[in-house]
Formats: structure tokens, C-alpha cells, sequence
């Protein structure tokens, strides 16, 4: 992920993150809140700006943490979960060219380059969520996604059964091409 946020802050300002970290030293800033008020009023807002808090005041343990790592933490006690998680990583080529796959602490965001498409989640310990930010969300076997991750899916698919993996794939297809 700070990869991806490196890239962000790069395409978005034109500088490097060590031009940055440079800027951000010279001005001397105490605290978090002032430094995100100097960020914001230089136009470096959203992932970048918190990617330029965590360089200057220190990354959160979750953010240190491999991918590998903290997709074990998402399974640690529901492990007969983490089979459809696989499966469902596994048929990502079938679902768009360019699909970026981002492990948080409680759960997985699937990117297209423009932005998140999907998210991966083991919300409860019998079924994994698939949220899905969908264009049109009708069918019979979505349901509301609510305000759960930030607001961005308009519908998610409980994910019960391997079986079920086709017709995931489908909406992660139609998601992807919503997004990109």
C-alpha cells in the first residue's frame, strides 16, 4: 500500500516522496493537525497526504505488517474462511488486466488503476463479504452494502460456499468495468 501511495503522491504533485519529506522538515511542523492543514492548503489531500503524516510521525503497526501477514490476522480464527478468500484471489485474472490487490488489517481491497472496485472481507466467522461498488447494484442476491468500508460499495455478496465463486467472479467482472 504505500507503495501505491508513493505513486499517488508522485502523479499527483510532481514531486518524490523524499522532495516531500524534505518540505515537510523544513517547515517544522509540531503536530499532526498542522501538518495536514500545510498539506491541504498545498493541494496534497486524501492517501498522499496520509502517507506524508505516517513518513513524518511514524506508520501505525498494521502498516509494517506484510500483506501475507495481515490477511493471516483477517483468517487467524475463522480458518475454515480463508479457502474462499484464496479462491476468490486466485480467479482475479479472469475479472480485469490490471487488478491491484491491497491487504488492510480488516480487509482487502481490489483496485482497478483509476480506483477500489472490490473489497475482500471475512466479516463474520461463517461467510465472507464481497463489497461491490456497482454502477446498477439490482439482482436478488446482493444486499445493501451500508456504510460499512467508508461508504465506497453500493452492494455486497455474502460469500458462504466455493460453489458460489462463479457468480462472484461475474459481479467482480461487472465492478471492475463500473471502475475503470
Amino acid at each position: 500500500m504505500r507503495d501505491w501511495q508513493v505513486g499517488l503522491l508522485e502523479r499527483a504533485t510532481g514531486a518524490t516522496l523524499g522532495t516531500w519529506n524534505a518540505r515537510v522538515r523544513e517547515a517544522g511542523l509540531a503536530d499532526e493537525a498542522a501538518l495536514r492543514n500545510w498539506l491541504r492548503q498545498r493541494g496534497v489531500t486524501g492517501y498522499a497526504q496520509m502517507l506524508l503524516v505516517h513518513e513524518r510521525f511514524g506508520y501505525p503497526e498494521f502498516f509494517t505488517r506484510t500483506g501475507e501477514e495481515l490477511i493471516e490476522g483477517q483468517y487467524a480464527d475463522r480458518p475454515a474462511l480463508r479457502p474462499l478468500f484464496d479462491t476468490v484471489i486466485a480467479r482475479l485474472p479472469e475479472v480485469g488486466d490490471e487488478v491491484t490487490v491491497q491487504a488492510r488489517k480488516m480487509y482487502v481491497s481490489l483496485l482497478t488503476p483509476r480506483r477500489t472496485f472490490a473489497v475482500v472481507a471475512a466479516d463474520t466467522k461463517s461467510r465472507v463479504d464481497i463489497g461491490l461498488r456497482l454502477a446498477d447494484p439490482v439482482d436478488n442476491r446482493l444486499l445493501p452494502a451500508g456504510n460499512r468500508w467508508s461508504g465506497a460499495m453500493t452492494a455486497r455478496f455474502p460469500l458462504t460456499d466455493v460453489g458460489d465463486v462463479d457468480e462472484v467472479v461475474r459481479w467482480l467482472r461487472q465492478a471492475y468495468r463500473d471502475n475503470e
